[in-house]
């Protein structure tokens, strides 16, 4: 990725209203700004976890879901859920469905960098192995999804702030991830209607 990746501003509706570079925009005031999260599945329900970098200017070495990442201007959200498994992970993609279409948050580092993003949430099936890619991920580990249900709810696993605020809507859709409904994409926010 180059140093003048930019990502996609936000109302508080959704809509774009600018960009600006990925690299300046996190610190205590972080706008709001479109992103997206992923779930990486096998053909058994496996759910792929990862660690983040340690050099990661948020949440570094923290486990969290398969992948996160910002779509760039003009980019679809699913081109660029493929384009980041791709790169993060080396993965080929079986499939992209949308989960959560709205799914909205802000958290706060200790040191005061805040996430502030409307990020739409999305099952991946996937059947080639995951290669990490060190520059974004410091680990990845497959799990049974209630196994990872399980020991993140009894705090065996601590995870990201956007994947604790993920799960309970997810375990809502059901126990079964590759049988979750699909969402609209006309819920999407308007700026990930692309």
């Amino acid at each position: 990725m180059t140093s003048d990746e930019h990502v996609v501003l936000l109302d508080g509706e959704g809509n774009p209203i600018g960009t600006a570079s990925k690299w300046t925009i996190h610190g205590a005031e972080t706008p709001l700004h479109l992103a997206f999260s992923s779930y990486v599945f096998d053909e058994h329900g496996q759910v792929l976890l990862t660690r983040r970098a340690g050099h990661k200017l948020t949440w570094p070495d923290q486990w969290t879901n398969s992948c996160c990442g910002h779509p760039l201007p003009g980019e679809p959200v699913r081109s660029a859920v493929i384009r980041r498994l791709s790169f993060e992970l080396g993965l080929r993609v079986d499939s992209v469905d949308l989960l959560l279409p709205r799914f909205a948050y802000r958290a706060a580092m200790d040191n005061g960098i805040v996430e502030n993003e409307m990020c739409p949430v999305f099952r991946v099936l996937a059947s080639s192995d995951a290669t990490p890619n060190p520059e974004e991920v410091g680990a990845a580990r497959w799990l049974p999804w209630k196994q990872y249900v399980d020991e993140v709810l009894s705090g065996e696993i601590p995870i990201s702030p956007w994947a604790g605020e993920q799960l309970p809507l997810l375990v809502s859709l059901g126990p079964d991830p590759l049988a979750w409904p699909v969402a609209d994409p006309a819920d999407l926010p308007p700026a990930a209607r692309l």
